[in-house]
């Protein structure tokens, strides 16, 4: 019996998923149903690859490309999402089909039928082949903004960069030099084009640079306080959870 996970952080469309999988192959086996990101990167830490995964693109917790950041998935995966203006960026990982919700049955059918086209016979080889291809490939992460001010283009690279932060939904990039620039993306937005091993997302509001870290404190609860090289507004803490991560990311 083959076996696949759920993405998806809205229990009724699970659930709804879950029913549709079943009545169209009876012999795939949702094995768990996942929510968040976090969630999710700790079960493929501690499990075996499924043969298939349906991964919806915004969970709570943010987007879920970036689960692909932390934990290497080298199964076939099927995109479920509200807006389709993600599509291209989801055939960048082992995407294998795009479905936009609320699903039906026939877009289902059609994506179930591509994946067992692509895992059975002389198209296995093939399959095989493009997901090893598309593991090789390197990321490509954003080396500068290029950030409107009145009817110039600033340009901020992104080296010189000591943290980005949300101040009352505005957010702001604050230079190694604290000089500050605003940009007009989201933070899960950014940190998708950043280069991971370089930032490090330390909470819901704060982006930090591995340059500008000072040292670290330890705060109440097992929490550790970050202490940055430029002056910060607030402290900047990682939760008890995310310690250990932190440690490692830091220390790679």
């Amino acid at each position: 019996m083959m076996k696949a996970i759920i993405i998806e952080d809205e229990s009724v469309a699970a659930q709804a998923l879950q029913s549709l999988v079943q009545e169209l192959n009876p012999e795939m086996e949702i094995v768990t149903v996942l929510q968040t990101i976090e969630e999710s990167v700790e079960w493929f830490e501690e499990n075996g690859m499924p043969d298939l995964v349906f991964m919806d693109i915004h969970l709570a917790d943010g987007s879920s490309f970036a689960i692909f950041e932390k934990v290497e998935i080298t199964c076939p995966i099927i995109f479920t999402t509200a807006y389709d203006e993600y599509a291209l960026k989801a055939f960048e990982v082992n995407s294998i089909d795009y479905l936009l919700k609320p699903i039906n049955k026939a877009d289902l059918e059609r994506a179930l039928n591509k994946f067992k086209s692509l895992t059975s016979g002389p198209n296995k080889a093939s399959l095989e082949g493009l997901l090893a291809q598309m593991g090789s490939l390197k990321k490509k992460y954003k080396t500068c903004f290029l950030l409107p001010e009145r009817d110039k283009l600033i340009p901020l690279a992104v080296s010189n960069i000591a943290y980005i932060y949300i101040d009352t939904k505005t957010v702001k990039a604050i230079a190694m030099d604290g000089h500050t620039y605003y940009l007009n993306q989201t933070l899960d937005d950014i940190m998708a084009q950043l280069d991971p091993e370089l930032f490090f997302r330390a909470n819901r509001q704060f982006i930090i640079s591995r340059n500008a870290v000072k040292d670290m404190s330890i705060w109440f609860g097992n929490k550790l306080a970050v202490n940055l090289t430029v002056p910060v507004p607030e402290k900047i803490i990682v939760s008890k959870a995310r310690v250990g991560e932190f440690k490692t990311w830091f220390a790679e």
